[in-house]
């Protein structure tokens, strides 16, 4: 059973999706099921963690998810930042290229949850507190 906001991604041709409602069975692409991307937040490797994890500031009355050490070239770079709301009713997803600032400006809620993706390394997730 699939979960709302969960990414899934296909091992064979690269194809990342989220789930917009949740619901039974196996998401499948080219003929395969697809992986659940779990969090690398866990990885022992704080230096690897603090360079893909989204940092967040409030500022002018928005909340800013932003990443400020990872490279952004051809080879390794940042894919997404999305913002969501603490309800999970409200999300902001911005698609990054190489050589693009990796920041995101969303609306003022009263808490917001932040993930990245890299294209080498993964999935990040930080809350505001």
């Amino acid at each position: 059973m699939t979960k709302r906001l969960e990414f899934y991604k296909c091992n064979i041709c690269g194809n990342i999706v989220q789930v917009i409602f949740e619901g039974d069975g196996n998401l499948v692409c080219c003929g395969h099921d697809m992986e659940l991307l779990k969090l690398n937040n866990d990885n022992n490797d704080t230096n690897l963690v603090e360079k893909h994890s989204p940092k967040i500031k409030f500022e002018n009355g928005n909340y800013i998810a932003y990443i400020d050490n990872h490279p952004m070239t051809e080879e390794h770079y940042i894919m997404f930042l999305q913002t969501v709301s603490a309800d999970k009713n409200e999300i902001k997803s911005k698609y990054l290229y190489p050589n693009e600032t990796i920041e995101i400006c969303s609306a003022e809620y009263e808490k917001i949850s932040a993930y990245s993706y890299c294209n080498i390394h993964g999935l990040y997730k930080n809350e505001e507190e």
